[in-house]
């Protein structure tokens, strides 16, 4: 593992436009409070309290650093995905009738944020910042904006290697910007490959519990041909008459998830004991939806499944035990048989 990251205070810099006279009659000096990093943090802090308790707990056990760049990198994914699908903080879906225009908005903020401009908008300015002090590569930040126009597009998968694809446009790049923000060399591809399968652990975790929600707002990411397997008429999904069968692929889903999950903890030998200790607690709360949904797949169609703050508490003194004992650990279990990202 390298120190991948800088540290630094410094001010954003300034879009052009931003140091032409200033349209706003409060003046610059505010415009520059508004945009600093402490501002951008205490911003991303708000956003990942409000969008996921697993993760902002989980993110509490890095050290200060690591955790204020984590923050950063989740306020940006959590304004794309709100900005795509029409939601605030994860809440309801809705339906967006201008969904390329709104691709277009992220596609130009993210490159501008990328670029070392100011945007103005503090998710993405705050990308900006933890892109340049921790050399994070543009083409992971920009394969998730793929996954963005993918769902823009209207597609879905066909095959299960479409389904993982997929989730490794939304979630495993996520891992890999996660794991350099951690300080992984972007050259240890052993490494970074196991980040990405516990990001596509993840994803899949959460197909398996929303199965329901997406076929209620006329999404489905299970595959195509998943579906004629099992003779599960695409528009009629929910009808009673089908629980059962849904059920069985939410179990299928449940179990793909473990597989990534146990892989990606063997990465964790490559972190400092802080930055694993929270990615094995993050591993443990969030696998517990892939396995509350296998343990009880009828249910999960219909309601959210969620789990206790008591075992989130619970996930966080098992993973302290875990990290210090992960440089005991037999080599990780080979990957023959997960997706590999290209």
């Amino acid at each position: 593992m390298t120190e991948g990251c800088r540290p630094t205070e410094r001010m954003i810099p300034f879009h052009r436009s931003l140091r032409e006279p200033s349209p706003w009659p409060w003046g610059e000096d505010f415009i520059a409070l508004l945009l600093s990093r402490p501002a951008l943090v205490a911003h991303a802090r708000e956003s990942i309290a409000r969008g996921s308790k697993s993760f902002a707990m989980a993110s509490t056990l890095f050290d200060r650093a690591t955790r204020e760049r984590a923050w950063l990198l989740y306020a940006w994914c959590r304004k794309c995905d709100d900005l795509a699908d029409g939601q605030d903080h994860g809440g309801a879906l809705t339906a967006v009738e201008d969904a390329q225009a709104r691709l277009a908005h992220i596609r130009v903020l993210t490159l501008a944020a990328l670029a070392g401009e100011t945007t103005g908008d503090p998710a993405f300015d705050g990308l900006g910042v933890v892109a340049a002090e921790c050399r994070i590569p543009h083409r992971f930040a920009l394969d998730l904006v793929d996954g963005f126009a993918l769902d823009a597009e209207g597609w879905r998968p066909r095959s299960e290697d479409d389904l993982l694809r997929y989730c490794y446009h939304v979630a495993g790049a996520v891992g890999l910007m996660m794991a350099v923000v951690m300080g992984v060399d972007t050259g240890d591809e052993e490494t970074l490959d196991r980040a990405c399968d516990l990001g596509i652990a993840f994803q899949l975790a959460n197909i398996a519990r929303d199965i329901g929600e997406d076929a209620a707002a006329g999404r489905c990411y299970l595959p195509a041909r998943w579906l004629e397997e099992t003779g599960i008429p695409r528009d009629a999904m929910l009808d009673p008459l089908w629980r059962p069968s849904l059920a069985a692929l939410a179990r299928r889903l449940s179990t793909m998830a473990e597989r990534y999950e146990a892989s990606a903890r063997h990465g964790t030998r490559a972190l400092n004991w802080r930055s694993a200790w929270a990615v094995l607690a993050a591993a443990g709360i969030y696998g517990d939806i892939a396995r509350a949904v296998g343990m009880h797949a009828e249910e999960a169609i219909g309601r959210r499944v969620t789990t206790s703050r008591a075992a989130k508490i619970g996930w966080i003194a098992r993973a302290a035990w875990q990290a210090s004992r992960r440089q005991a650990w037999q080599a990780g279990p080979p990957r023959d048989g997960l997706w590999t990202r290209e």
